[in-house]
């Protein structure tokens, strides 16, 4: 019997490597989900994704680089649609949904996500191999596939899995045992004024500040002092806020009115945006239509070299109209219970326009600044509001008091709906044109990729509705508990789709504190402003970053902030170390330090979230909310201590290893 022979070099797509892609997706989709709920933010996967497709395939022997970087493409692209979670769990806080629908759920993230690459695959040409943009994380992703073949993907796949392992065991301690507390906070009040402080203790949240760097970091904090240092006390000097301590005061008055400052400077930053990038985006799109038309119609690269082979451009376009079907159908049944006699058609018939048209225009924007300043830093959370607010807009001059029953909650539901859809197209387009650009570098087929694409978004749709229904039944959210008596200090905050969803409740019901908005609004052009001086200097100041930092909960920012700071502080130690051995060699370190640190970073985030995602899993089956609890409620301030200490150790431990030289032995 002879053994199977091994894959040529040049073999891109596989059986083997599309079930690993898979597996890899329900892994990282599971982490990124429990992490968007908890904290509101995502992380990109492509890097960690390589790492364990490098892994995985090696132990079955006869792979390739090409093999690996399919793997890698498909569980991105999976990894990114979780960002529907910026949106779509309003429906269950406003009460329209009471868990998640499997195929509504489904068709949100499959049309939307296939929008995203049919849209990404005409602007490639324009935008990645046209414009000549740097793509950072396309960039290191292509490093890490080169370099990470042999013992160095080895060794990588055992440092992400020993991370993972410490984040785990912590995670199971702290919200499985509760033998470790999850924090430390208090409030102080002086003459009236109310001020918060607090911190996190999750590893998780750390890597989560690694790997957006010290310039997202320093706008997040940027973001803390003008909420809780000047807006929060101020307000409460002046007599907002109701609450019997100050910590509840500063709460009611964060939650209510200085986060929507936070979103006016998002909304002002996402427009800014597009406007200054809509002369380059036509310009591109008229670029890959050129091409386009000169590369014919036929079947992918009949007269192309290899690198240059997209799916055929009528393939693509005749997709995108054929998706506008079921996208009008899942408007169509959303809207059923709405009264909308002869209004029904044209609702879906505006909605779905809308959700294409805008979408597009949403993909190109995020896809230019991926490629400009890397996936992290693309405004999503100014695409997901800008998108709202529209919606929410059109709506009632569309269709009126027309909802029947329903009435404003529908016009509510329905703005959520909709900008679900295009955040995810956005969102998709955003990172394939990443993985695009690594396919590139690498030597990879472009339509070989976006089939994996394709294969990674299906994937991903099916997954996320019954992971999103796991996570709320077992937790539920900040306000919306889906069964009583279940304990309201585990549920998950849900930060941006609850700013989403105040947001478009504020405009239907006219009651929004436009105040707070406009004063958002005036900060954000100063900082797109102040934004736009630094980048001339290679510096990097995200405006929208500031106005993340005023609407996401204050426990979450500093303990990112704490590790964006400690990666700044590691790599400032490091060159001090290896630059006497020359610029050659204080760069390989600085590269070297910085990969094992994404590698560590990205397997804190994946072994936190995987023991919540089993914890949920358990509590949901034992149908009960309850942690697995060895200790009372008297016990916490020690938690609280304990836990500290072990954070501490953490901290202590990450920064050693990621301040080490790689190339010392000893």
């Amino acid at each position: 019997m002879h053994a199977p022979s091994p894959p040529s070099r040049h073999v891109e797509i596989t059986l083997r490597g599309l079930l690993l892609g898979a597996a890899i997706t329900v892994v990282f989709m599971a982490a990124n989900v429990y992490m968007g709920l908890k904290t509101g933010m995502t992380f990109s996967s492509s890097i960690p994704a390589a790492m364990i497709a490098m892994g995985g395939l090696r132990l079955l022997g006869g792979s390739g680089i090409l093999e690996n970087n399919i793997v890698q493409t498909q569980a991105s692209a999976a990894g990114t649609l979780c960002n529907v979670i910026l949106i779509l769990p309003g429906l269950v806080l406003i009460g329209h949904w009471h868990g998640f629908p499997f195929w509504q759920t489904t068709a949100v993230c499959g049309i939307g996500g296939l929008l995203g690459v049919a849209f990404s695959i005409p602007l490639r040409r324009a935008l990645v191999s046209g414009e000549h943009l740097p793509y950072p994380e396309g960039v290191a992703a292509a490093e890490v596939l080169r370099t990470g073949q042999g013992e160095a993907g080895a060794k990588g796949l055992r440092d992400l899995l020993t991370a993972a392992a410490a984040a785990g065991i912590i995670g199971l301690a702290t919200t499985g045992f509760r033998v470790l507390g999850e924090g430390l906070h208090g409030a102080v009040a002086f003459g009236g004024a109310a001020f918060r402080l607090g911190t996190g203790f999750s590893l998780a949240l750390v890597g989560v500040g690694y790997l957006v760097g010290i310039g997202a970091c320093l706008a997040l904090l940027t973001g803390v002092v003008i909420a809780w240092g000047i807006a929060v006390p101020l307000l409460t000097y002046l007599g907002q806020g109701e609450g019997a301590s100050a910590s509840e005061m500063a709460q009611a008055v964060w939650s209510d009115q200085v986060r929507l400052i936070g979103a006016g400077i998002i909304a002002v930053g996402g427009l800014w945006t597009v406007g200054s990038l809509a002369k380059p985006i036509l310009s591109s799109v008229r670029a890959a239509l050129a091409s386009a038309r000169g590369s014919g119609s036929g079947m992918p690269g009949k007269d192309q070299p290899r690198e240059e082979r997209d799916l055929p451009i009528t393939w693509v376009f005749g997709a995108a109209l054929a998706l506008a079907v079921p996208l009008a159908g899942l408007f169509w049944m959303f809207s059923g219970s709405a009264e909308l006699g002869r209004l029904h058609i044209v609702m879906v018939a505006t909605l779905t326009v809308f959700a294409v048209v805008f979408g597009f225009l949403m993909a190109a924007t995020c896809g230019y600044l991926a490629g400009l300043l890397g996936s992290s830093s693309s405004p999503i959370s100014g695409i997901g509001i800008l998108t709202t607010m529209a919606a929410a807009v059109l709506l009632p001059l569309l269709i009126g008091t027309s909802a029947g029953p329903e009435g404003d909650r529908f016009v509510i539901a329905a703005a959520l709906l909709v900008a679900s859809v295009i955040v995810t197209t956005a969102s998709i387009a955003n990172d394939n044109l990443q993985d695009l650009k690594t396919g590139r570098i690498v030597g990879a087929t472009p339509w070989c990729q976006q089939v994996a694409l394709i294969a990674g978004v299906l994937v991903g749709a099916a997954v996320i509705g019954p992971l999103l229904s796991l996570l709320y039944e077992a937790y539920g959210f900040v306000g919306a508990l889906p069964r009583e008596g279940m304990d309201a200090a585990n549920a998950m905050p849900a930060p941006q789709a609850a700013l989403t969803s105040q947001i478009a409740n504020g405009i239907v019901h006219r009651t929004l504190p436009w105040t707070m908005v406009l004063i958002g609004a005036g900060l954000g052009a100063v900082l797109v402003a102040v934004e736009t001086r630094l980048r001339k200097r290679g510096l990097t100041f995200p405006a929208l970053t500031v106005g993340i930092g005023m609407y996401l909960p204050l426990a979450v920012e500093m303990t990112i902030a704490i590790g964006g700071v400690l990666a700044w502080i590691a790599e400032r130690r490091l060159r001090a170390n290896v630059r006497p051995r020359g610029e050659e060699d204080e760069a390989s370190a600085v590269d070297g330090a910085r990969r094992r640190g994404v590698l560590l970073a990205s397997g804190f985030l994946v072994g936190e979230s995987f023991v919540g995602v089993v914890l949920a899993a358990g509590d949901t089956l034992a149908g009960r909310s309850a942690a697995l609890a060895l200790v009372g409620p008297g016990f916490e301030p020690y938690a609280t201590g304990l836990g500290l200490v072990v954070f501490l150790v953490g901290l202590a431990v990450f920064f050693r290893v990621i301040a080490a030289d790689p190339g010392r032995t000893d």
